[in-house]
């Protein structure tokens, strides 16, 4: 647990306006954070010059999303390497919004994942299963199957950040218990030892996302295998500086 950098992302999602998350970033800018955690603020396209402008260098800048090649008639897609020329560092790819909101398919994300980790962009990949799948009681081969597609198209996982985050528990106010995410990340990591190498299984930053709180970060923060979060609504709020320093 030592040998990992606790992470901690905060997905804005499509939220904000300059005025407010100006003030979101001046917070976050004058607060005092831990030392020993890299943190990842993820804005809509539109504001992410803005916040690279604005937000402290020790704050990194992700984008929700991109896709799969460089350039091209894609109208209202991004690439990497325009994130990249924003000044960001992270992209998020296979969120559950953008799975069985938009669509996307495992291939799809994987292309994804492949294209920005080409173009030297850091990687938050999302896995997680929806309620009728925890309840029939395939939450392994979910999220195994998921992990296995993004696994192919990864060479270098130093730059990859995997972001367990159980459909039924993002932006529901239910959470996992602390026992259930370490549960599937102690499982997610016996995957990739068996799977792709000890040395990754070793030092790959598993994270948690769904309903973390300023109220409940401390615990989950406490196990073993979870080695940060990816934050949703409370990365908008004053409390995400909490989580922040979940581990201080």
């Amino acid at each position: 647990m030592a040998l990992r950098k606790f992470f901690v992302g905060g997905n804005w999602k499509m939220n904000g306006n300059k005025e407010s998350l100006g003030e979101l970033i001046s917070t976050l800018n004058t607060a005092s954070l831990h030392d020993e955690t890299e943190v990842v603020c993820a804005a809509p396209s539109i504001y992410l010059d803005f916040a690279r402008s604005n937000l402290d260098p020790r704050i990194s800048v992700a984008a929700q999303n991109s896709y799969k090649v460089a350039k091209g008639a894609f109208t209202g897609e991004i690439s990497p390497a325009m994130i990249r020329d924003c000044g960001a560092d992270w992209v998020i790819l296979g969120h559950s919004e953008r799975r069985h909101v938009f669509g996307e398919s495992d291939e799809l994300i994987g292309q994804k994942v492949a294209h920005a980790l080409e173009n030297d962009l850091g990687v938050i990949a999302c896995i997680g299963e929806k309620l009728d799948e925890r309840e029939a009681g395939t939450t392994e081969e979910v999220v195994y199957a998921q992990t296995q597609v993004i696994a192919e198209n990864v060479k270098d996982w130093g730059n990859v950040v995997l972001a367990y985050e159980p459909v039924w528990a993002i932006g529901t106010g239910k959470t996992a218990t602390p026992e259930q995410a370490q549960e599937v990340h102690e499982k997610l990591r016996a995957w990739l030892r068996a799977n792709v190498s000890d040395d990754v299984a070793d030092s790959v930053r598993i994270i948690y996302g769904g309903s973390v709180t300023g109220a409940n970060c401390r615990e989950l923060a406490s196990q073993g295998d979870v080695d940060g979060f990816l934050v949703g609504g409370a990365s908008l709020k004053p409390e995400f500086v909490d989580i922040i320093n979940a581990r201080a």
